[in-house]
């Protein structure tokens, strides 16, 4: 079984680890592997089979491929805001010293965004923008190639700020506490359907149920990597669960104000 992570670099261990114990459970061999490439272009050459993927891209590549794939699970955080749902947040960062003290404040400044295929990093602040009717609102925008960069950039004061994605945020400050006392948050957005694990229909129903169950009712193994990693617990998703994702990407990319 091809197994693929088009995820954040600092959850790379984790999701690994997660494919070594369904490869147990399903008595199967896996194949894992991470992927920086365009997720749209990949999955279309019909070699996944299973894929750790955010929302966008997954809803995106199942307007061109309709139910190629399903989304069959997706984890819980353990933090109190996560309310017990898969859901996350994107999260805009400035410096700790910085100015900037809400989101009307960073007009005019430099902005840092991860990919421009990404939800939590890209189009959520493109929707804020459109939120504030903005045609042009920061003076400089950058491409820094991933979240943990833009963290990196906005305490080097290579750029004012940039939307992580909030588990991202969060693990990177497991990792480096220090980074704690140099950046802070000066909005949140609305909680986002939580990045899927997508199953190809390809498999089988038999197989996609037990690999479902695997993440379901992890054994004692899958729930200590859970824990290092603050999720709480696997729940179940399908695709249409992503449908408000979809309608933010088409109401930002059809609005005239929406450019970073």
């Amino acid at each position: 079984m091809n197994v693929v992570s088009y995820l954040a670099p600092n959850w790379m261990d984790y999701y690994q680890t997660v494919a070594r114990l369904i490869s147990r459970s399903l008595r199967c061999d896996i194949q894992f592997r991470t992927y920086d490439r365009d997720p749209l272009i990949d999955l279309q050459e019909n070699q996944v089979d299973l894929a750790f993927i955010c929302g966008l891209p997954f809803i995106r590549h199942d307007r061109i491929a309709p139910e190629q794939f399903s989304a069959i699970a997706a984890p819980v955080m353990q933090a109190e805001r996560y309310q017990n749902r898969p859901v996350y947040f994107s999260d805009i960062i400035v410096q700790t010293d910085s100015p900037f003290q809400t989101f009307a404040d960073l007009a005019g400044s430099t902005v840092c965004y991860n990919d421009p295929g990404s939800n939590s990093g890209y189009y959520l602040l493109r929707y804020r923008l459109l939120q504030e009717q903005q045609t042009r609102f920061f003076s400089y925008v950058v491409q820094s190639g991933s979240h943990q960069r833009s963290i990196r950039w906005i305490i080097e004061g290579k750029a004012d700020c940039a939307a992580i994605d909030s588990t991202v945020l969060e693990q990177e400050l497991r990792v480096f506490p220090e980074l704690a006392q140099q950046i802070r948050i000066v909005e949140s957005s609305n909680p986002c359907p939580m990045p899927p694990i997508v199953a190809a229909q390809h498999l089988g129903k038999d197989l996609i149920d037990q690999i479902q169950a695997a993440l379901l009712q992890p054994d004692p193994e899958l729930k200590a990597t859970m824990a290092q990693m603050n999720v709480k617990r696997y729940a179940v998703v399908n695709t249409q669960d992503y449908d408000a994702i979809a309608q933010l990407y088409d109401k930002v990319t059809r609005s005239c104000f929406s450019q970073l």
